[in-house]
């Protein structure tokens, strides 16, 4: 067994990327992913309660 094992991608990246086109955008799809995911992962952050912003509120 080789040292770098644990190295190797979980899938196969020895062929062509898959590409989206419309019009004069062309994005692929590992990349529009990558985007979709952080848009989703900001917009929970904004509604998502901080922790302790309960106890502030009940003080005062």
């Amino acid at each position: 067994m080789s040292q770098g094992w644990g190295l190797g991608a979980l899938v196969n990246l020895d062929h062509y990327g898959h590409y989206l086109n419309w019009h004069f955008i062309s994005i692929s799809v590992s990349n529009l992913t990558v985007m979709v995911l952080m848009v989703v992962t900001f917009v929970v952050a904004l509604f998502a309660p901080f922790p302790g912003r309960r106890n502030r509120r009940g003080s005062k």
